[in-house]
């Protein structure tokens, strides 16, 4: 049983939430709360195994809720549920340690997936918001792009064309058919790529491989 906890301001939301993650037999809804401030002290309660991080919050917003969470309990997974005007509250709680944001209109069945990958240890990037996301960093980057470090230009050709995909927002179902490979063999290559690199996660590859994109686009 996985234990989940919600954090969102807005009780209409939570009790969505919960009414419908309590429809899957694996989910165990244990608490929830209306800002971080009482979030943190609800997990040093319940020690839940994921929590669902609203991040526009009083008292305490989902930034500075994660970021204190992952110091103390550092074990424990954090997705965002977010809007597509948060982009700069995302890019901050996945620097903070949050594993992964979703759109709050995803459908239940896709959140139970979400959740249950982000337990596993998997980052989980919404549709659509991704590609803002990068676009933000292609911005900061295009100020000023440090120089390629070696171990990019170490990776195969395939391997580059698949962290050049990732780039985009892509899934490895996505790129495992733009490739014409299977998705295992993408899996493989992305797990090579995070050890060549030095990368913690897919998060972390995508905004690699962004503000490198004219590299990768020119050697892959």
């Amino acid at each position: 049983m996985i234990k989940v906890l919600l954090v969102d301001d807005q009780s209409l939301i939570r009790q969505g939430l919960k009414a419908l993650l309590e429809l899957e037999a694996d989910l165990e809804i244990v608490g929830e709360a209306e800002n971080g401030e009482i979030a943190i002290d609800l997990v040093a309660q319940l020690q839940p195994d994921v929590i669902m991080m609203d991040i526009r919050m009083p008292i305490m917003d989902g930034v500075a809720a994660t970021r204190e969470i992952q110091k103390r309990f550092p074990g424990i997974k954090i997705l965002v549920l977010t809007t597509f005007d948060d982009d700069q509250y995302v890019t901050a709680a996945l620097q903070n340690g949050a594993m992964g944001y979703l759109l709050k209109d995803t459908p239940s069945e896709e959140l139970a997936v979400a959740i249950r990958a982000v337990h596993k240890g998997y980052t989980q990037l919404g549709p659509g918001i991704v590609k803002k996301l990068l676009t933000q960093f292609s911005t900061m980057g295009s100020i000023q792009t440090p120089p390629a470090p070696p171990s990019l230009a170490e990776l195969t050709p395939r391997e580059k064309e698949v962290l050049r995909l990732i780039a985009t927002g892509a899934s490895n179902r996505e790129i495992a058919q733009e490739l014409y490979i299977s998705e295992g063999t993408v899996k493989n290559h992305v797990t090579n790529i995070l050890n060549r690199l030095n990368l913690r996660d897919r998060t972390q590859a995508a905004i690699f491989a962004n503000t490198y994109l004219s590299y990768l686009e020119q050697h892959s």
